[in-house]
């Protein structure tokens, strides 16, 4: 049975013991004989967190980042699950990737599961866990939702909507992605009984999803004038703010965790209608080569000291168990300010988004951007 996302929420929060030491065999030697070829998100391993993998473990590694899940998703169908030895997709792309057939279950015992949070591990059951076995070790989660320029946006920060992106007041000044950006006008509408279906059937089949997308696509479109930027990759949501005219978007958390340590008067908060929720992890491509240091970087990220560097990297939550304790107090502070108890209760989780949803999707994107 699959844990409930809000109890996830609430073990993370309640976590802090420390993770117990490893007591299963990996096999170092093998491990180290070759390079551990990351491929994970823009900057998702800092310097310091590769060199100290290596000095932990004794294992080299390389990262190379990339920006989307579609862009991972199609590097690895082009090499038909080849060229990288670790890959960190959100939990919801994960039966896809077994469609295709390009990743490999995990040899669970060999994972020291003490180190990351029970209630990820059970939380991650849902696309994690196929048929029986497990392909996904959670290693972090986040949200989408609503940052803001304290001193220029139009939002009431009692009532925040999604709706507010397209306040009038907001001018030209909004940075928004694309497909997301739908997704956050569907939950708007659906809140004022707009949609013809719930808007969760649009996962489930493509009648569903065509009838609720055409009703979102119409109401983007009236409102596109407004976008100063659309983003794509955690950079540009940045830049659009530094430098492009935003004063409002929907962009992850970490986009206003990092506006802020640069002395910003940024704002990140939830709407009403649910921050977007997502959770990642690390997965093995079906033919990668050095699977035995695979299992050396799970088990060295589950512990504080790795899901601390990883927090203060990203601005995201690590899985691993004590990780909250090592925070700066402006990193945890983000937290605090960021998530009320409601906020967390009334996350929306990402469903799973399987290919013909996913082909679907980047057709109304594809239709929303050429408008």
């Amino acid at each position: 049975m699959s844990i409930s996302r809000r109890r996830f929420v609430q073990g993370t929060l309640a976590a802090g013991a420390a993770a117990s030491l490893p007591g299963f065999y990996i096999n170092k030697a093998l491990a180290q004989e070759q390079t551990l070829r990351i491929y994970a998100w823009a900057g998702y391993f800092s310097d310091e967190m590769l060199a100290d993998f290596r000095e932990k473990t004794g294992v080299n590694a390389t990262f190379t980042p990339y920006g989307t899940n579609d862009e991972l998703m199609n590097s690895l169908r082009a090499t038909d699950g080849s060229g990288f030895d670790v890959i960190m997709p959100t939990v919801d792309r994960v039966p896809g990737y077994l469609d295709y057939e390009l990743v490999q279950p995990l040899d669970v015992s060999r994972i020291n599961w003490d180190g990351c949070l029970d209630s990820a591990i059970e939380g991650s059951e849902v696309g994690g866990v196929v048929d029986g076995k497990r392909y996904f070790a959670p290693s972090d989660w986040g949200t989408e939702a609503l940052t803001y320029d304290r001193r220029y946006a139009a939002v009431d920060p009692n009532d925040l909507s999604y709706g507010d992106l397209w306040n009038p007041d907001n001018g030209q000044g909004v940075t928004v992605r694309s497909h997301s950006a739908l997704v956050g006008i569907g939950l708007w509408l659906e809140s004022q009984g707009k949609l013809p279906r719930p808007l969760l059937e649009s996962y489930k089949n493509e009648e569903a999803m065509r009838a609720n997308f055409e009703v979102i696509l119409e109401e983007a479109v009236k409102h596109k004038g407004m976008i100063a930027q659309f983003w794509t990759t955690e950079n540009e949501a940045q830049a659009a703010f530094r430098t492009n005219g935003a004063i409002i978007g929907q962009t992850w958390d970490s986009t206003a965790f990092r506006l802020q340590s640069e002395g910003m008067d940024i704002a990140y908060a939830a709407p009403k209608e649910g921050a977007l929720a997502w959770m990642e992890g690390f997965v093995i491509p079906r033919n990668a080569q050095n699977v035995d240091a695979v299992y050396e970087l799970i088990n060295w990220y589950y512990t504080p000291e790795a899901g601390a560097m990883f927090v203060e990297s990203t601005g995201y939550n690590s899985t691993s168990v004590g990780a909250e304790k090592l925070l700066p107090k402006a990193t945890r502070q983000f937290f605090e300010e960021s998530y009320s108890k409601q906020d967390l209760a009334n996350l929306w989780w990402w469903p799973i988004q399987e290919p013909w949803y996913v082909a679907l999707r980047n057709e109304y994107q594809d239709r929303y951007l050429s408008a």
